[in-house]
C-alpha cells in the first residue's frame, strides 16, 4: 500500500519536471558557455595591486583556452587597463544639511594592442553607477552595503571585459 501511495505521488511530479524540461530545450534555451576569445595569449599590463586585473585574468583562465602570459613579449596581444577609480557623490541631502542618497561610480579605462602597438579596442571605458541610500544611524552597516556594491561593480566590470574581448576584431 504504501509503494502504491508512493507512485502515485511520484508520477505527477515526474510528469512536471519532464514537461518543463522539455518545454525548455523546444524554446532553444541553453546555459551560456564559454567563448572563445579571437587570440591565443594575452598580458594584462594593470597596477601591481588591482583586484581588477587579478578577476580578468581568472576569468580568461576559466572561460577559454587563451593564455595569461607572464611578460608583454610573450602575449599576442596586450590589455592596459589605463585607469579604474571608484567615485562617490553625493546624491540628495536630508534634513539639517546631512546627506541621505550616494551614488558610486566604478570606472575602467583600457585599450588592447598587440606586441607592434597596432590597436585592436582603442582606448574605452566601462562606466558602472549604483545609487545607494545613506544613513548616519547605519553608518558600519552602510559602509559594508558600500563595499559589497564595489564589489559587484567590480565582478560586473570583469564580465563587460570578458565580452569585448570576445568581439574584439585582430588586424593584421
Amino acid at each position: 500500500m504504501k509503494q502504491r501511495l508512493f507512485q502515485v505521488i511520484l508520477l505527477p511530479s515526474s510528469l512536471i519536471l519532464l514537461a518543463v524540461s522539455l518545454s525548455l530545450t523546444a524554446c532553444g534555451f541553453q546555459l551560456r558557455g564559454s567563448a572563445p576569445l579571437p587570440f591565443q595569449s594575452l598580458y594584462v599590463q594593470a597596477a601591481p595591486a588591482s583586484q581588477f586585473a587579478t578577476l580578468l585574468r581568472r576569468a580568461v583562465r576559466a572561460g577559454s583556452t587563451t593564455r595569461i602570459a607572464e611578460q608583454p613579449g610573450e602575449a599576442e596581444v596586450i590589455l592596459q587597463i589605463l585607469n579604474e577609480l571608484q567615485e562617490k557623490q553625493i546624491l540628495s541631502l536630508g534634513g539639517g544639511g546631512r546627506v541621505s542618497e550616494f551614488q558610486l561610480r566604478y570606472r575602467v579605462s583600457f585599450r588592447l594592442t598587440d606586441a607592434k602597438n597596432h590597436e585592436h579596442i582603442p582606448a574605452s571605458e566601462i562606466l558602472l553607477k549604483r545609487d545607494f541610500s545613506f544613513s548616519n544611524e547605519q553608518a558600519l552597516s552602510k559602509e559594508t552595503e558600500e563595499a559589497l556594491l564595489y564589489r559587484d561593480m567590480r565582478n560586473d566590470a570583469v564580465q563587460q571585459m570578458v565580452r569585448r574581448l570576445q568581439a574584439a576584431k585582430l588586424q593584421s
